[in-house]
């Protein structure tokens, strides 16, 4: 039978992918600025791609999130 009262060792800690959300929300927000910025700087207007770039920023939101309600379980 086996002891359920040892402890366990713990999990080693995966923090690439919070790194990985991190970088994408950065990303997503120096989008943000720059389609503000375009029209002050210059005459013309933002770029299609600064658009399509400022779109990962809910996506990296919602990855840190994610990441961080996963690693927040309890080890059984």
């Amino acid at each position: 039978m086996t002891n359920s009262s040892a402890p366990q060792p713990p999990r080693p800690r995966r923090d690439g992918f919070l790194y990985f959300a991190l970088g994408l929300f950065a990303l997503g927000l120096l989008a943000v600025i720059g389609i503000f910025l375009t029209p002050i700087l210059t005459d013309g207007t933002a770029g299609l791609w600064l658009y399509l770039l400022a779109m990962l920023a809910p996506l990296g939101f919602i990855l840190g999130v994610g990441y961080a309600l996963w690693s927040g379980r309890r080890a059984r």
